[in-house]
């Protein structure tokens, strides 16, 4: 935990306690302020560093409001004072007083992350032939100007020059992503090497890290379970407490006719101890630390709850287009026949690059990737639903035909081995087409939809985990299935329509308990809504992903999933074990007051004590992986 020692209040604070402390241990051994000097310093120092819980704890007295916690401070104070006992009510004070800060600190420290991301955010920006302005004043479609090492104040899309930018901020991810004409880039992102030029497309308020910013700060409104818990019991715990003490000291001095003193100073212990100091900070700490934790790595959890529900999570229902796989097709095989590589591709791509189909331009790619550059081709014509054909002017036989089996089967014979290797090819769930050159099969090229590299590994930990993975997809069984033979997936749904998913997200509740639901945001939203808790992929991207959505991936990683989880496991059996630990000493010293035993001194130790274990146990959640 990181102490403000630049704050002169909280050193003047440390010093106050270390005062008081150090008078309390000289009046231990006998070395008292003389009186009548005693009296008026150490209401001086409760004063000084305690007056707001004074003044607070005489409010809610009045009100007859004892579930605040300043009126046991109160009444601690008060009847120490009517004791005599001054360094015990300093003592009461102040180091409540420091216990509150640290609590302050302690939510501060769990909120650096947030608090880092809202500071660096640009306010001005530079705007062609215009000069710096405020980001608030300009207007979308504005051409803005960014210089190397400067961050980018609004989202939009590069109009001229190159260069890399560091979307750690929105995506988490620390390699910069090389941006040149046309690219789309985030406010926020830092421009690392190149001078380029930018049409804003957002304004500033509408900007996607402006979004991540305000759904964040709407997530300290969504409290966790054990937060609405702990809240609840302290309202009932507190007056009950004042209550205890009072019977505490009333039954052995007026039923008994025991000491006042005595039994007074074991009621005013009660009534320290009791404090929930460390019960009521114990869950909001951890939560904040989590999901600053979360935020770094480019996830955004959208309130406590979720990150609660995450852990308790038994099956995960997965997307397959642009969840495990990238949604964008790749060539996977190529078979040729009676021809060479060179000629068959070369062919292909001298056609398919009239057309703007993602499969046209995925041969294209491949094509020049190979290193062959595609033929040039005229008389280009697209039958729409089955191929295109043209005239090649590198080839012997010019008259080029490319598409679906079955569509060059209607103009020419398609030899046996060919079909067998379409046929293969679909059950794997791979599209093909098919070249002609003239009156002769070229060869197949198939296409498929390129898996994600941590799709694999992610699903292999979520099984782990004892998560149970997942497909739901609205793509044929065939390609499905495929996809899920890569992923390690056991369980498909495919051939679904965005309502089917949403009664599928039901089904798997009633048999496997509380599921997730991670897909695009948008196509999805209905099994978002449905699922325990939806988690969206890609947000950066998406104008809805960060509203639709109860957890927001701000990058296309995957495994970001099985880790999200890991850490609402770690930040629900943290709560637990600060719970566990705050009640049991305070269980243990509410014993030794009724037994006459407990001491003011070790019951206010023992508070702060353990509310300082508890804020520091719950900060290393900011650093867990």
């Amino acid at each position: 935990m990181t102490l403000p020692l630049q704050d002169k209040k909280f050193v003047f604070l440390l010093s106050a306690v270390v005062l008081s402390v150090t008078l309390e241990v000289l009046s231990l051994t006998g070395i008292d302020i003389p009186m009548p000097y005693a009296p008026f310093v150490y209401a001086a120092l409760i004063l000084g560093f305690g007056y707001e819980i004074i003044l607070d704890g005489i409010k809610n007295l009045l009100r007859l409001n004892f579930s605040s916690i300043s009126v046991l401070m109160l009444l601690a104070a008060t009847g120490a004072y009517y004791l005599g006992e001054y360094p015990e009510a300093a003592v009461v004070i102040i180091l409540y007083v420091l216990g509150e800060k640290l609590e302050d600190i302690g939510v501060d420290n769990s909120l650096s992350a947030l608090e880092n991301l809202v500071n660096s955010a640009p306010k001005t920006a530079m705007v062609k032939d215009v000069g710096v302005i405020p980001v608030e004043q300009i207007a979308v479609g504005t051409v803005i100007q960014v210089k190397p090492h400067d961050q980018i104040p609004l989202d939009g899309t590069i109009a001229s020059g190159d260069t890399a930018v560091d979307e750690s901020p929105i995506t988490g991810e620390f390699v910069p992503k090389d941006k040149s004409k046309g690219d789309t880039v985030f406010a926020g992102t830092l421009n690392k090497n190149g001078f380029i030029e930018i049409i804003t497309t957002r304004s500033a308020e509408n900007t996607t890290f402006a979004r991540i910013v305000a759904a964040t700060y709407e997530a300290q409104n969504n409290r966790s379970e054990s937060q609405k818990f702990i809240q609840k019991f302290a309202a009932i715990y507190t007056p009950m407490m004042v209550l205890l003490a009072l019977l505490l000291f009333t039954v052995p001095v007026f039923v008994m006719g025991r000491d006042l003193h005595h039994w007074l100073s074991q009621a005013i212990s009660l009534l320290v101890i009791s404090c929930p100091c460390a019960l009521v900070i114990s869950t909001p700490v951890a939560i904040y630390a989590a999901m600053g934790n979360a935020s770094l790595r480019g996830a955004l959890v959208k309130g406590g709850k979720y990150l609660e529900a995450l852990a308790g999570i038994k099956a995960v229902g997965l997307d397959k287009t642009r969840t495990l796989t990238y949604g964008k097709p790749v060539v996977s095989d190529v078979v040729q026949n009676h021809t060479d590589l060179e000629e068959l591709l070369a062919c292909a791509a001298g056609t398919e690059i009239f057309s703007e189909h993602p499969l046209a331009q995925a041969i294209v790619d491949y094509s020049r990737a190979q290193g062959f550059e595609p033929h040039k081709a005229e008389k280009f014509e697209s039958i729409v639903g089955n191929g295109a054909r043209s005239v090649c002017r590198s080839c012997r036989e010019n008259a080029v035909l490319i598409g679906k089996p079955d569509f060059i089967e209607q103009h020419q014979a398609v030899p046996h081995s060919v079909k067998e290797e379409t046929e293969r090819f679909n059950r794997e769930g791979k599209t093909c087409v098919v070249v002609s050159c003239g009156d002769e099969i070229r060869g197949v090229i198939a296409l498929s939809d390129e898996m994600k590299p941590d799709s694999a590994r992610a699903i292999a930990q979520l099984k782990d985990l004892g998560v149970q993975p997942v497909m739901m997809t609205g793509d044929n069984r065939e390609a499905a299935q495929y996809v899920a033979r890569q992923a390690g997936i056991d369980t498909v749904y495919a051939g679904l329509l965005p309502e089917d998913k949403s009664q599928t997200i039901a089904r798997l509740q009633k048999e496997y308990g509380p599921t997730a639901m991670v897909g695009d945001g948008v196509n999805d939203a209905p099994a978002l809504a449905a699922s325990n808790v939806g988690i969206a992929m890609g947000a950066a991207g998406s104008d809805t992903a960060v509203e639709v959505a109860d957890v927001a991936l701000m990058n296309d990683n995957l495994s970001l999933l099985p880790y999200l989880i890991r850490l609402g496991r770690k930040t629900v059996s943290t709560i637990k074990r600060n719970t566990v630990a705050a009640i049991a000493v305070k269980i243990f010293f509410i014993l030794l007051a009724f037994m006459g035993y407990s001491n003011l001194v070790l019951a206010i130790a023992a508070d702060v004590g353990v509310m300082l274990v508890v804020v520091l146990l719950s900060l290393r959640l900011m650093n867990f992986k």
